[in-house]
């Protein structure tokens, strides 16, 4: 865990993963529901929540497989490869950004940071013209379609562009400080 009290890195750490059991285990059957047993034979396969799946990767129990949008030949890397900005990364994954930072050391898998830093570079223009620019209409349909960082993004550039109007309708403008008020006192 990167920040314990951090309620946005406990949900990040939430997210389903795929792994495969390297030993059979007994006692988590309750994981794999194919059967009535309490067994989970090597080589099974299930989704367990990240935080499980990198305590049990970290004593060789488990193989953590990548969420199919990180894999290399992925849907979500093609569509985010044609036209970032337009892409549902919501519905694939609410902390897309923060799960592949994590997820990308215990795979072991290069390609994953490099491909959120184009996806962010590219999709991080989009958020902020949309949030200077966007209706109040059309907002709440744009948001379904940003992930949990993103959606953070829009919200300060919202807050920012409120601030800059608030200011120049009229909010307090740039004053003269006060010690330029002061008159010296003459050279003798």
């Amino acid at each position: 865990m990167a920040n314990y009290y951090d309620i946005d890195d406990i949900l990040a750490e939430e997210e389903m993963v795929p792994a495969i059991f390297q030993e059979s285990a007994y006692g988590v059957g309750l994981l794999e529901s194919s059967d009535d047993t309490n067994m989970v034979e090597a080589g099974s396969k299930a989704e367990l929540p990240f935080w499980l799946s990198c305590d049990l990767h970290g004593r060789g129990v488990i193989s953590i497989d990548l969420p199919p949008w990180f894999r290399r030949d992925s849907r979500t890397r093609k569509e985010i490869g044609a036209d970032a900005a337009h892409v549902d990364l919501r519905s694939r994954c609410q902390y897309f950004y923060e799960l592949g930072l994590k997820i990308a050391p215990l795979v072991g898998d290069k390609t994953i940071g490099p491909f959120l830093l184009v996806a962010f570079q590219t999709r991080y223009k989009e958020v902020l013209v949309k949030a200077h620019t966007a209706t109040p209409a059309v907002a709440p349909k744009y948001l379904t379609l940003l992930t949990n960082e993103e959606a953070k993004l829009y919200e300060v550039g919202q807050s920012s562009t409120a601030a800059f109007k608030k200011w120049r309708m009229g909010g307090p403008r740039l004053q003269k400080a006060s010690i330029l008020g002061r008159k010296r006192k003459p050279i003798k």
